[in-house]
């Protein structure tokens, strides 16, 4: 088993000078401070791989981390991957490893809620967890999965939601995939889809996120055109903007790939259902490519994954309405 560690407050502990908690525990640090993991045989390869917060993490640390992963499993002799790290980017971080892991191997994505200078830290618990589930032979294929709170979520559909609760962790529509209980997965659900491993990026690509609000004016659309290759905007409900944004949009369509993803995070954007101004029937005839259900964040992961890799509009077009379904 693999364990590489990212920080994030699983790892975190008091700073003397601030008083604040911040990054400070090892790899091992962390497996220590877990009872009764020695009980199971299981031989932990454990990799300090980043010391940082999850909201410090970059593109750049998660294709590096791709390759260590790809380079461990390529040698043998493990069959599963544990990744700690902050909960802030946890949602994402397990989409892009989703999207970029090809092999067989699980890789199991967890963290902490509560720091361990609290009371009741879960970081113990979810390390614990997270190892167990990695090492099931039932959860191979599986892709990238989150393990908190004894719950296993696919990549695809979880959502982190709520700020501090241990079970902030939700997959709305969905549910979690299974849970674990008594040292053993319990699936409740089949193994999610898998839809393709992306090649490693050749070029940098900088995709912006956009929310729409109450009373736009299309102003801060405009501010966008020359300073992205691609753009998300995460609309009201299942597609919608104020007429005032349609033109701005159709424009910048015309110069660079637009995906039109909901501001909810819970639930599609819809194809054929409303045709006024600013509907999403009208912004699709304008150019803009509908994300399906994936969130606006994980939206903007899969269209930066593919302008990396010189990905056409058309291409763009059929992978997001591949995970539309």
């Amino acid at each position: 088993m693999a364990v590489y560690s990212l920080g994030g407050t699983i790892a975190m502990t008091t700073d003397p000078v601030t008083g604040g908690v911040v990054p400070a525990l090892s790899a091992h640090d962390l497996l220590a401070a877990v009872p009764g993991l020695d009980n199971h045989g299981i031989d932990l390869r454990v990799h300090d791989f980043r010391r940082v917060p999850g909201a410090s993490l970059t593109s750049e640390d998660l294709m590096e981390l791709v390759a260590a992963i790809d380079k461990t499993l390529e040698g043998g002799g493990v069959e599963g991957v544990v990744i700690t790290q902050g909960t802030d980017t946890i949602e994402e971080t397990a989409f892009f490893l989703d999207l970029h892991h090809g092999r067989d191997q699980p890789v199991i994505v967890t963290g902490a809620m509560r720091n361990s200078t609290m009371a009741s830290p879960d970081g113990p618990a979810n390390l614990y967890a997270a190892v167990i589930a990695a090492a099931d032979p039932q959860l191979r294929g599986a892709g990238a999965l989150v393990v908190l709170n004894d719950e296993i979520h696919a990549a695809r559909r979880v959502r982190k939601a709520h700020t501090t609760s241990p079970a902030a962790f939700t997959s709305p529509g969905a549910g979690p995939i299974g849970r674990i209980s008594e040292d053993r997965v319990r699936l409740a659900a089949p193994l999610p889809r898998r839809y393709g491993t992306l090649v490693p990026p050749s070029r940098d690509a900088r995709v912006g996120l956009y929310t729409v609000s109450l009373g736009d004016d299309g102003t801060l659309v405009e501010a966008w055109d020359g300073r992205c290759d691609g753009l998300v905007v995460a609309a009201f409900g299942v597609g919608h903007v104020p007429q005032r944004l349609v033109e701005s949009l159709e424009r910048l369509a015309a110069r660079i790939p637009v995906v039109l993803a909901s501001r909810i995070g819970n639930g599609p954007v819809l194809t054929r259902t409303y045709g006024f101004p600013g509907s999403e029937m009208d912004l699709i005839n304008r150019g803009l490519v509908p994300a399906g259900d994936l969130s606006a964040y994980q939206a903007r992961l899969l269209l930066q994954a593919l302008l990396a890799q010189d990905s056409d509009r058309k291409t763009i077009a059929e992978k997001f309405a591949a995970f539309a379904h």
